[in-house]
């Protein structure tokens, strides 16, 4: 009889510790069509448990010294990003806002496209395309840059039109060849969402009628700024990793320096803050250019004709084609062209090889980033249009 209790005993606790274990599942699941409004912001990549030191070792390895004074790692802590914000104080509610705005399509014109459309964040923070696809299926006239560490940029777009992020933001939600909107049509379809509505009032509080277009512009920048790509094999051997580049990617490295790439494609973010004629030494292929005149579009200074911002060069593998114009798919092929139209020097194949296989060490941990369920419209929220004006 004894023998009987203590199992039936032992039963009713292991159900009761099973019970416990799923009434925890259950209420750490949120509802799905629940928007959260006061989320913590989460880290987009997490270090191992073996997590790397975020700082530079002691070292005499000489190829690290001379790097080191041509680039720098991007932080562990992608919140870091968060330091180069202007006038926009980050918090756990504009991130999680700006999420779900970055992938939301109904703040276009015909509630297809989202920032994510030509930023793909499963993708290299780009498009792959040759120029973006936007309203009506029209083409863009240049190459969409990536999203990843934009932050680090010291102006956005090729022409370097845009100061920061949130300027950027506005940009293709008007650009009537992209998301095809207008500051009024956005403020309407958020308005019409009281899930919104709300979301946006927890993340600027005390503002009598926050759901702005400006506001969408902060919020959208806030969750940018975490979408860095830290602890790359070459961040790696920045903090003082002598094997975390092999040989052949050693003498790429020492090419790259050697050969002068470091005076457009340096620091943290591997580009510069200047505008280069795209033929600076030597004019490339007339189809390269594609007609486009670059940063002369916007100062309309002499010396800016052809000119454009050094793109980053992190994650290349991830981003191609190459160029303003799109039209160079192949990453070597790209060398080849950058070393005779800005350097005015030929590379053997041998060092293109080897050049190419150290910029593949550039590649960092992407950001992890879960999908948003986005609240649901109402009968007010504005139907899609796809005329083109």
């Amino acid at each position: 009889m004894k023998k009987v209790y203590l199992l039936i005993s032992v039963m009713i606790f292991a159900a009761a510790i099973t019970g416990c274990k799923k009434s925890e599942n259950i209420s750490a699941a949120p509802a799905a069509n629940a928007p959260q409004t006061a989320v913590e912001a989460p880290k987009a990549v997490e270090p191992a448990p073996s997590a790397v030191v975020d700082e530079l070792k002691p070292t005499q390895d000489e190829l690290i010294i001379e790097a080191r004074t041509n680039f720098e790692p991007i932080p562990l802590n992608v919140e870091e990003g968060y330091k180069l914000l202007k006038n926009n104080t980050p918090t756990p509610e504009k991130f999680e806002l700006g999420k779900m705005l970055y992938f939301e399509p109904r703040i276009s014109k015909s509630q297809l496209i989202s920032c994510n459309t030509c930023h793909n964040l499963s993708f290299g923070g780009d498009d792959y395309q040759q120029t973006s696809i936007g309203h009506g299926w029209q083409r863009g006239p240049r190459n969409a840059p990536t999203v990843l560490n934009s932050v680090y940029n010291t102006a956005q777009f090729w022409d370097g039109r845009a100061g920061d992020l949130k300027d950027q933001a506005k940009g293709p939600l008007q650009a009537s060849v992209e998301m095809a909107a207008t500051p009024a049509y956005v403020v309407e379809v958020l308005k019409s969402i009281p899930a919104y509505v709300e979301l946006f009032k927890a993340a600027f509080p005390g503002e009598a009628d926050p759901v702005t277009f400006d506001n969408v512009a902060n919020t959208i920048e806030v969750f940018e700024a975490t979408l860095l790509t830290p602890n790359s094999r070459f961040d790696q051997f920045l903090r003082g990793d002598s094997n975390a580049l092999n040989e052949t990617e050693k003498k790429g490295l020492k090419a790259y320096m050697d050969n002068g790439c470091v005076s457009c494609h340096s620091g943290i973010n591997l580009t510069s803050d200047g505008y280069y004629p795209f033929g600076l030494k030597e004019t490339p292929e007339a189809r390269l250019l594609a007609g486009d005149k670059g940063r002369f579009g916007i100062s309309e200074a002499e010396g800016d004709e052809f000119a454009f911002k050094a793109p980053t060069l992190r994650n290349v593998e991830y981003t191609a084609p190459y160029f303003h114009s799109g039209l160079v798919w192949d990453l070597g092929e790209a060398v080849a062209v950058m070393s005779s139209s800005q350097l005015g020097i030929e590379l053997s194949n041998e060092e293109i090889e080897q050049i190419v296989a150290f910029l593949k060490t550039t590649t960092g941990e992407m950001p992890k980033v879960e999908y948003p369920v986005l609240p649901a419209s109402t009968i007010n929220t504005p139907k899609p249009t796809f005329t083109i004006d």
